[in-house]
């Protein structure tokens, strides 16, 4: 209570010294509220009317007018299969669709959207575009960081190959390396946002008795990096889940659904299609899950035809 008075008093101190803009200064990149969407597992094609329902999640992140929207991962399906054309004519569309947006959009890669990494591919691992290539030709980079407002955002690559053609989840040695260089440039009061496609942290392998490839194999590893900090919350996708969870008062979790659902066919896991709103009033936040409207207008096509 003393610290609170004592800052009162010098917030009236500065304000009768003319030095009120001074102090709004300082205190607004901590105490200033905004608002961000979460957007995951989009799964963008042409068929199944699926840039339909995204132009209506679009519609209904400019309504609520959120101050900068983050893709989860899985912004088009599918790519791992290669097959250039159809591959570079999902990242076209989905670049010129996220235009749509009225705000900046965050990217987060998915395991879908990495090139030619099936052994079915025409293409290998000798083309330009295999694996991350065509995301960072589109979308940028697969891993990095920004500010807004006093809070501390990273984005991670959850995503490597295996040797045999597949994906694995894995933050490997040269990003962990760099997230702890980035960490030693933000203070251990900031307040940080992770981001990862794959889960760092669920429950889903429990609930369903299926504990493989939910998780990031090295998570212990990542979350081992970020001892020490201001870790208010890990978003996350790839499960078409919504979770949310508190780890032993250290930090909370959100799995984020899914806008396609089951592949534009219904939902998935029986969680409804949807994103996540939330809004941050100094160092806390709160969140809530919004239903874009694809279901019901999924079935009245559907009723319709």
């Amino acid at each position: 209570m003393m610290r609170f008075a004592g800052f009162f008093s010098l917030m009236v101190w500065f304000q009768v010294a003319g030095l009120g803009d001074l102090c709004a200064q300082v205190t607004d990149p901590i105490h200033e509220s905004f608002t961000f969407a979460f957007l995951t597992d989009i799964h963008l094609q042409p068929e199944r009317r699926a840039p339909v329902g995204f132009q209506m999640a679009i519609e209904k992140v400019n309504e609520l007018n959120p101050d900068f929207v983050i893709s989860g991962g899985d912004q088009v399906y599918d790519v791992m299969r290669g097959n250039q054309e159809r591959a570079d004519s999902l990242f076209r569309l989905y670049a010129e669709m996220s235009k749509g947006f009225n705000m900046p959009v965050y990217n987060t890669v998915g395991n879908h959207d990495l090139f030619a990494i099936y052994p079915e591919s025409p293409e290998d691992e000798l083309h330009p575009d295999y694996k991350y290539g065509m995301y960072q030709r589109y979308l940028g980079d697969t891993y990095y960081s920004f500010d807004h407002k006093g809070w501390h955002f990273i984005v991670l690559n959850s995503l490597g190959t295996t040797g045999d053609g597949r994906y694995t989840a894995v933050v490997d040695s040269v990003q962990l390396a760099w997230l702890k260089e980035n960490l030693e440039r933000v203070s251990r009061q900031t307040p940080v946002v992770v981001v990862t496609h794959i889960p760092l942290v669920t429950a889903r392998g429990i609930v369903t008795g299926n504990p493989a490839g939910h998780h990031v194999t090295n998570s212990s590893e990542v979350l081992a990096a970020l001892e020490g900090h201001n870790l208010k919350l890990v978003l996350q996708g790839h499960i078409h889940w919504k979770e949310y969870g508190e780890v032993n008062d250290r930090f909370r979790y959100l799995t984020g659904g899914s806008i396609a659902g089951n592949g534009w066919k219904g939902r998935r896991h029986d969680t409804k299609e949807g994103f996540v709103l939330l809004r941050v009033e100094g160092e806390e936040f709160t969140w809530e899950y919004i239903d874009h409207g694809w279901e019901a207008e999924r079935l009245r096509f559907n009723a319709v035809e």
